[in-house]
Formats: structure tokens, C-alpha cells, sequence
């Protein structure tokens, strides 16, 4: 299968069957990207530095566990499938700067984020970002 960005994006069942990490591989450059947008629209006078800073506060894995218990309530049964697949995926790499299960929390919120990326499902996207920045 070729994917076009443009146009065609996977269809839940295409997406379902997609390894949880390669979900969150995607899902970590699309919630960057979202970051990195939201702040410097928000705050266009500050230097790419003090930019950096702060979208660090929001992908550092602490920063997206936390997010993702704000999320738990909101999720529909599909999206609650999609995470536990990411969290509990078994990663080649050790966090760094996280604890085990802060970072298994985060793998899972990036497997989600990239899973509604993939099927093409912005509305929500738009939604997990406005409950995120606000």
C-alpha cells in the first residue's frame, strides 16, 4: 500500500492492525509538530530557545502520562483500545528521563495520537488539543 499524505489516510481496521509502536513513532512527530505550532502562534515574540523550552514541558513523557489520565474519561472504548496497545507494547528502548511507567504511559498517548492521525480523524485531534492547551 502506498499512502498518500494528501489524501487517503488508513481506515480503522487498516490502522488496528498497525504495530502499537509504529502508531506512537507517528503519533510522537504529529503531537510535536502540534506543540510546536500551538506555541509559537500563541507566543511568536520569543526566541526559538525559550520555544524549545517550553514545548519540552509539554512532550516530556511525565508531561504526556499526565495529559493521558486527563484524558481516560473522555475516551471511547476504540481509543481506550488503541492505548493500552501502546502502553503496554514492549519498547527496545529505556526512558532516560522517566520512570518506567510514566514512559509506558506516554508510548501509549503517542500509539492514540498517531492512531487518529492515521485514520484521518482531526475533529478529535482538535479536540484532545484544546482539553491539552487549555
Amino acid at each position: 500500500m502506498i499512502f498518500n499524505y494528501f489524501e487517503k489516510k488508513l481506515t480503522p481496521q487498516e490502522a488496528r492492525n498497525m504495530n502499537p509502536l509504529s502508531l506512537a513513532f507517528i503519533g510522537d512527530a504529529v503531537y510535536e509538530i502540534m506543540v510546536r505550532e500551538y506555541l509559537v502562534i500563541k507566543n511568536n515574540n520569543l526566541s526559538a530557545h525559550k520555544l524549545h523550552l517550553l514545548a519540552v514541558s509539554y512532550v516530556k513523557a511525565h508531561s504526556q502520562n499526565e495529559i493521558m489520565k486527563k484524558l481516560q474519561d473522555i475516551l471511547s472504548e476504540e481509543e481506550q483500545n488503541i492505548f493500552k496497545r501502546g502502553r503496554n507494547a514492549k519498547s527496545p528502548t529505556v526512558p532516560k528521563n522517566a520512570n518506567v511507567s510514566e514512559y509506558r504511559g506516554a508510548t501509549g498517548f503517542e500509539a492514540l495520537i498517531g492512531y487518529l492521525y492515521v485514520i484521518g480523524n482531526s475533529d478529535r485531534l482538535k479536540e484532545f488539543m484544546n482539553i491539552i492547551f487549555n
